[in-house]
Order: structure tokens, then sequence, then C-alpha cells
């Protein structure tokens, strides 16, 4: 059995708003036979990639170093934290404890990226507020980490004794850096 190859779909007319301020081009030639012995002309149909396709981390795994008491005494210290979105780090400014008090942005914002936390159902920012302030801090300087492509450090040289160190380029809040 045979089988015939497609034929493409006929060009759309260039109307005047699409074409207006772009040059036309000449009509396509009809392809020709290549002769005998010369390689063939292009491939029909587009190129294939085959390079292996690297995949983006998205989402972050954490230990606490104290972990969230819920109201039953179980301790979580186990999460994960996902990318930062631009939304993520807008809907906040709209909260009105936010607008109160803006250190609570930090909250707002935990509480929306992170996506588990020990064998919580949910995690809010109710869940954030009730953390210790070690944990807390922790989890800011993850969040920096982890939307600053993976640090927030730099290493620099000491003017006066050429001695290698590091320093902290991090914002003193989330969503300031």
């Amino acid at each position: 059995m045979r089988r015939s190859a497609a034929k493409a779909p006929a060009a759309a007319p260039q109307t005047a708003a699409a074409g207006a301020d772009f040059p036309r081009s000449a009509p396509a030639a009809a392809p020709t036979e290549a002769p005998a012995g010369s390689p063939a002309g292009p491939p029909a149909g587009p190129p294939v990639d085959t390079a292996p396709r690297q995949q983006m981390q998205t989402e972050f795994p954490f230990e606490l170093p104290r972990g969230y008491v819920d109201e039953s005494g179980t301790v979580h210290r186990d999460g994960v934290m996902r990318l930062s979105t631009a939304r993520d780090e807008l809907i906040p400014l709209r909260d009105v404890r936010v607008q109160e008090n803006p250190a609570y942005l930090s909250v707002v914002l935990l509480g929306r990226v992170i996506t588990r936390l020990g064998t919580l159902a949910m995690v809010h920012d109710g869940i954030v507020e009730n953390m210790f302030a070690s944990d807390l801090a922790f989890l800011q300087d993850f969040y920096r980490q982890i939307n600053a492509e993976g640090h927030t450090r730099a290493a620099v040289e000491c003017p006066h004794c050429s001695e290698p160190f590091e320093v902290e380029l991090g914002g003193s809040r989330l969503g300031e850096s």
C-alpha cells in the first residue's frame, strides 16, 4: 500500500493590515529536481531536536531548624517550597495586613509558596504566622536563595589582606532584593 505525501495547506492571503509594514517577498519558485549525484534538497518537515531537554527545578525540599508545632503537639520539620511567580509577590501587596504592616509581607508570601510542611493538609499564612522566629528567618533566607538562582552570596576578597570570603547580597525582606 502506498502512502501519498500530504499537501501543504495553501498560504493565507496577506491582508493590508497584516503586512503593511513588511515588504512582500517574491513568489517562491517551483522546486527543481537535483541533478544525479548531488545532495538532496532540504529535508521534508522541521528539523528534529535530538538533544535531551533540561528540566528546570521549581520545587525545593527544606528542613526547618526547630519545626512548626501544630495544635495537637506534632512537630513538622520537612517541607517543600516552590519558586515564586510575579503574581506571588504582587497579590500580598493588596492584603490589608501587609498594607498596615509591611513586615507581614514575608508571612503572606511564604504562605503562598510553601507547598508542603510535614503531614499538614495545607500550608497558609496562618501556619507561617505561628512558626518560631528562627524558622521564619530560615524560610526567608531559603526563599531568597531559591529565587535568586540558587544563592544570594558573592565571593569577594578583602582589600587589605587579600583573604577571600563571602558576603550576603539578599535584601532585608522578601520581595525587596
